[in-house]
């Protein structure tokens, strides 16, 4: 068996951070969410592994190297233009070649990884194996119908009117029979070829089609508030650990992970909370469910429930929450005259303000 990780895409909900950085990389408790998927697939047994790359290919290619430090071999495959899931097995079949293939949406987490459903489907081997989850607004997933015995019948891509409220979720298996499935389909209305039309040509064809109704915690973390969630729900299993420096006038609440290099200076920590190397908190509150990147400095301010990447400098600012605020950012108030609000904003940005 081997993998296929989808590491491209524009990422437009979650501008204006990834007008600079691929999605599949921003951070989650320190550590691009693209990394989680790939341990996953390491810890399933599977070693060689496609990653499909599109304009933002060199940065993932710096990030993730040959695989080695995740104990896989990478080898990467260019889509020109993110034109649907099926069309990425399309362009990764020479790589496939005769290969079952677990494919891997590369800014989706799963919670517990993936060995249990990947150790079923070597030992069945159906045709294909989906993962479904229950979701409140089917409209914006792919849709899978099952019959009254739990067999796929129909599966459809963000269906106006959803037969029903199973979504399937970022992680698919298949054997060989999909290349043919892939080759066969044509473009959807939006100009894609759809996954759930290849999947619905195996079905039409008699082929054995099984999905697996998943009950943990599963996000697509395509924008600002689901990366949020994904971060506390990662940050909920935090280890504990003072690699850095805490002075005495501080105080440490709960799981708290401050990196080596990093100091805590007359400030209150309430965990979970993780950060990283070479940061540097001074007389600041730091609440549940952040994770400050390396190299930030956080002086005489309040945050909670937010994710501050690298080389970022908040300053004097009190509360701040649910907030993702990007690299080499600084955060400061607005002097007291004149009274008027002055920006330099990247494009699809969002400004909340009091007045």
């Amino acid at each position: 068996m081997k993998a296929l990780v989808l590491a491209g895409g524009s990422g437009s909900r979650l501008r204006p951070i990834t007008h600079t950085s691929p999605k599949q990389l921003v951070p989650v408790a320190n550590k691009p969410v693209l990394f989680y998927g790939l341990e996953a697939i390491a810890e399933a047994g599977v070693t060689d592994v496609g990653v499909i790359v599109g304009d933002t290919g060199r940065e993932i290619r710096e990030a993730v190297g040959d695989g080695s430090r995740f104990g896989l071999r990478v080898t990467y495959i260019t889509q020109s233009a993110p034109l649907g899931l099926a069309h990425a097995l399309l362009v990764a079949g020479d790589y496939l070649g005769d290969d079952d293939v677990v494919m891997y949406l590369g800014d989706n987490f799963v919670v517990g990884g993936i060995s249990g459903i990947v150790e079923e489907f070597r030992a069945q081997r159906p045709d294909a194996q989906i993962l479904l989850t229950r979701v409140d607004d089917p409209t914006a997933f792919g849709v899978a119908e099952l019959d009254g015995s739990g067999r796929v019948v129909g599966l459809e891509e963000k269906p106006a009117r959803p037969k029903s409220d199973l979504a399937l979720v970022g992680v698919y298996l298949f054997t060989s029979r999909m290349q043919e499935a892939v080759r066969a389909i044509r473009p959807s209305r939006r100009g894609e070829l759809e996954i759930t039309d290849a999947i619905q040509w195996l079905i039409d064809r008699g082929c054995d089609v099984r999905s697996t109704t998943i009950s943990g915690y599963w996000k697509d973390t395509g924008n600002v508030l689901d990366m949020l969630e994904v971060n506390r729900s990662v940050l909920d299993t935090l280890e504990p650990g003072m690699e850095g420096k805490v002075d005495r006038a501080s105080e440490i609440i709960g799981r708290v992970r401050v990196e080596a290099g990093a100091e805590i200076r007359r400030s209150r920590i309430v965990g979970p909370v993780v950060i990283g190397a070479g940061s540097v908190v001074t007389e600041s509150y730091i609440g549940p469910f952040t994770s400050i990147a390396d190299n930030c400095r956080i002086e005489d301010s309040e945050i909670s429930f937010s994710i501050v990447l690298e080389n970022s400098l908040i300053d004097g600012v009190r509360p701040i929450e649910g907030s993702l605020i990007g690299r080499n950012v600084a955060v400061a108030p607005a002097p007291r005259t004149p009274a008027a609000h002055r920006f330099v904003l990247g494009d699809h940005s969002t400004v909340h303000i009091s007045s």
